[in-house]
């Protein structure tokens, strides 16, 4: 009787804890993020739709869409444009995705807008890889950062801007 009792006890105590586990590990568990992708081929509409808008206004222009972690997703350089432009879109774009979130601004023109001058712009402007200068635009799903594209090679970072937001209302309705 005595080892029945031990028995029924040890059961019903492997009941109890098994139960406690079952039910308190799931509330104590942490999930990992959902994160929004952009999709390689947005990114490559992307930057052929800056390349050709611009290219409407006589512009040779490069045009590079990257990640929200800042890496190349897509470069696209028009026909007769100079090589320096492959890196003055990159930087653009880096400087958006990297920055943007940092002072609430969707484009580099913002950015400079809100820094030119003062002093964060000085060390900011050395960071490897930033470019701040007009022709930096954001991409988001949502409220969430996906990218951002950057265009350059325009006489001007306002009229790259003007290819690179072209580029995003192309594609902002699949970006969702």
């Amino acid at each position: 009787m005595k080892m029945e009792l031990l028995m029924l006890f040890r059961t019903l105590m492997l009941t109890a804890v098994g139960s406690a586990i079952f039910f308190i590990g799931p509330a104590n568990a942490q999930s990992l993020p959902t994160v929004k992708i952009l999709p390689l081929a947005l990114a490559n509409e992307a930057v052929l739709e800056a390349v050709a808008v611009c290219e409407k206004s006589g512009y040779h222009v490069a045009a590079t869409v990257v990640d929200a972690s800042g890496v190349v997703k897509a470069v696209a350089k028009g026909d007769g444009t100079p090589p320096h432009t492959i890196d003055s879109s990159r930087g653009k774009a880096y400087s958006a995705v990297s920055l943007g979130s940092t002072f609430s601004d969707d484009t580099t023109s913002a950015i400079v807008a809100r820094v030119g001058g003062g002093q964060a712009f000085g060390p900011i402007q050395h960071l490897p890889g930033v470019f701040l200068v007009a022709g930096g635009v954001m991409l988001k799903a949502g409220d969430q950062i996906v990218g951002a594209i950057g265009v350059g090679g325009a006489p001007g970072g306002d009229k790259d801007e003007v290819c690179a937001k072209a580029a995003v209302n192309k594609i902002a309705d699949r970006l969702k």
